[in-house]
């Protein structure tokens, strides 16, 4: 029961650590003589560009990616649709698969194909708020 304890506390800690503002940490400066001094370079990377805030009620189509932001919202709603009603049939036929007698004994009801088809429902939630992105956008 300690051991649980200690578990619990050490995981309260660090989820609370999580939403506390980053401490400033200071930064030094390297006082060795014979140490060559370069010059800082401030350039922010690709990551970093630029600022993807946004007020309002919606965020402009930026937010969404090289790729996303060119697509109308018709084609993401398409595709948000086809992820929908693959992950469903995924569910549809595991839950098919494991009434079959002895099926959850030796784990014949799992199969590769339908966990993949499951990662559809993430896809159809992501592409159906970009397709609403879009079509706030007007696209």
């Amino acid at each position: 029961m300690a051991k649980f304890t200690l578990f619990l506390l050490a995981a309260i800690v660090a989820i609370s650590t999580a939403f506390a503002p980053a401490a400033q940490t200071v930064t030094r400066v390297n006082k060795v003589a014979f140490a060559p001094k370069i010059a800082e370079q401030s350039s922010t990377t690709a990551l970093f560009a630029e600022d993807m805030t946004w007020e309002g009620e919606y965020p402009p189509s930026k937010v969404l990616g090289p790729i996303m932001s060119k697509a109308p919202s018709g084609v993401l709603a398409v595709v948000s649709m086809v992820s929908l009603g693959v992950c469903v049939y995924s569910c549809v036929q595991s839950g098919l698969l494991i009434r079959e007698p002895g099926a959850t004994d030796n784990g014949s009801w799992v199969r590769w194909y339908y966990i993949v088809m499951g990662m559809g429902g993430p896809l159809a939630w992501g592409t159906h708020v970009a397709s609403w992105i879009q079509r706030k956008n007007g696209m």
